[in-house]
């Protein structure tokens, strides 16, 4: 265990592994090598009896890890909606670490508390929601999900008279729940662990982009919650939510949208439209580390009526300091126990600021646009209309498609990942790194377009 001077020399040695890695990142391969990946297996071993040194324990790390990882941090992983973390991001998260809080109660940690409701008052302005709403910092978009579903699930009740919290589900009266038929798993996910089920929902019929046809929704009738998309995970496509919530609020239906990406086009002047109407929903969930891009983990729920959130999370004991003056993080989260998520997204924007989320947003798309262009002037099908950041590409049939994908992720030029999007098979570009530029994208290109143009001889 590193004490005094020790512990210097210990995080001074880890800055600069980490300085390395980061620094090294836009020129290695995007995918380890068979080698790297073969070695990790050296991590598994019995316990030890005796204690290893604190540098070597680092050592072993940065030696087995550092070159198994998938450089998702780089400028050119197109997988899976993933941020590339901003500097001063890292660096924030860093410092928090090193400070250690655990935000629960405002008495207990003003610094982090406060961060987190400047970055939720900053982030509500910067969507454009109700300025009153009360937001959760949580994981991801799942438990994003999860939280606004849950205020959603008291609300309802409550206005039928019953204490879901107290009584559970056991007996309540039914809830109709409405979904996409092209609804992200995660939402699903949600719904089972509060009971709803995954499989208990209406569907709503899509259009060819993926987007509810709000013509041929469905008939709202009794206690509804209504769950909609900012950004469809294969296309980009937005729901016509003010469409959805003029059917809804008359039937005193709850519109929740799932926004995980897509809820950042609100922050960009040029593509806003696309978020039309959404401020009229009840609850939004979106990702801090997909695109502002700030370290893993780091999720979002954001919610009108902030009582119901407040019902759904709250939580009390003799030993917890929950009288406050202020904002107690602990009655709007899932845990008591959680890291200080909100200094990274408070970092993220007081360094780039509104026009810089903007630009950073509008950048990705631009260079979609780029993706899509190359591949369609080579003769390849994109299926998408690229409103947002995502392609889907085309290659040919389903065993040309996967295998020109596995020759891509093998050369490790770039990352692109498959997907099956209305029964055809494509390639995913995900283009939300604040570090890809243009010419990775040509560079990407030129990989991607020489392994399509050999595997299809």
């Amino acid at each position: 265990m590193a004490k005094g001077s020790d512990l210097r020399i210990l995080l001074d040695d880890a800055a600069r592994r980490a300085i390395d890695y980061r620094e090294t990142a836009s020129e290695r391969h995007v995918a380890p090598s068979p080698d790297a990946v073969d070695d990790v297996e050296k991590f598994v071993e019995p316990l030890p009896e005796a204690g290893t040194d604190d540098r070597e324990v680092l050592a072993m790390l940065d030696r087995l890890g550092s070159p198994a990882t998938v450089a998702m941090t780089g400028p050119r992983y197109f997988g899976f909606v993933i941020g590339g973390s901003l500097p001063v991001t890292v660096a924030t998260n860093w410092l928090s670490t090193a400070w250690d809080q655990n935000v629960g109660m405002h008495e207990v940690t003003p610094a982090t508390s406060t961060l987190e409701r400047v970055a939720m008052d900053w982030m509500i302005e910067l969507f454009g929601l109700p300025a009153n709403s009360a937001a959760s910092f949580v994981t991801g978009a799942t438990v994003a999900n999860f939280t606004a579903l849950a205020a959603a699930r008291h609300r309802v009740f409550a206005d039928i008279g019953w204490n879901v919290e107290a009584d559970g589900l056991i007996g309540a009266p039914p809830v109709t729940i409405i979904v996409s038929e092209e609804t992200h798993p995660t939402v699903f996910k949600s719904l089972g662990l509060l009971g709803f089920g995954r499989n208990r929902v209406v569907r709503a019929a899509v259009d060819s982009q993926g987007s509810i046809d709000a013509k041929r929704f469905p008939a709202i009738d009794g206690p509804t919650i209504i769950c909609t998309q900012a950004g469809n995970v294969n296309t980009g496509a937005f729901d016509p939510v003010g469409d959805i919530c003029d059917l809804a609020k008359p039937k005193g239906a709850w519109v929740h949208v799932d926004g995980a990406f897509g809820l950042w086009a609100a922050a960009s002047p040029d593509r806003a439209h696309l978020c039309s109407g959404f401020a009229t929903a009840d609850s939004w969930a979106t990702d801090a580390h997909k695109w502002l891009n700030v370290p893993y983990d780091s999720g979002v729920a954001f919610v009108r009526d902030a009582a119901s959130l407040q019902s759904a999370m709250a939580i009390k004991a003799d030993y917890l300091m929950t009288e406050t003056a202020y904002r107690n993080p602990s009655d709007f989260t899932p845990e008591l126990s959680r890291r200080a998520r909100g200094v990274d997204v408070w970092a993220a924007l007081k360094s780039l600021g509104r026009q810089g989320v903007a630009e950073m947003i509008d950048r990705c798309c631009s260079n979609a646009r780029r993706f899509a262009d190359g591949l369609s002037a080579a003769g390849y099908e994109v299926l998408n209309k690229v409103v947002l950041n995502q392609v889907l590409v085309s290659f040919g049939d389903d065993a040309t498609n996967r295998r020109i994908i596995d020759h891509i992720q093998k050369d490790g030029t770039c990352w692109c990942g498959v997907t099956v999007w209305q029964q055809k098979t494509a390639m995913r570009i995900s283009v939300c790194n604040w570090s890809t530029t243009e010419e990775d994208v040509d560079r990407s290109l030129d990989a991607i377009l020489a392994i399509a143009a050999r595997e299809r001889q």
